[in-house]
């Protein structure tokens, strides 16, 4: 178990731009009205934002 949770946070920089930004970012664009290019869903578009930012965060070890 302990061993599960160490593994959890170790990640937790992917998690948080997958499981909170990106829903953030997808909302965003709904209420601003925003038209995507190629039709692209505002979740897909905030997966892939918040999904990188959290990549770009695990692996550099900062969010900036």
């Amino acid at each position: 178990m302990l061993k599960l949770v160490g593994l959890i946070l170790q990640h937790m920089p992917l998690i948080f731009g997958v499981g909170f930004l990106a829903p953030l970012i997808a909302q965003v664009i709904q209420r601003a009205g925003w038209d995507l290019p190629f039709g692209a869903a505002p979740l897909a578009v905030g997966l892939l934002i918040g999904g990188l930012w959290g990549a770009h965060a695990q692996f550099r070890g900062r969010w900036i």
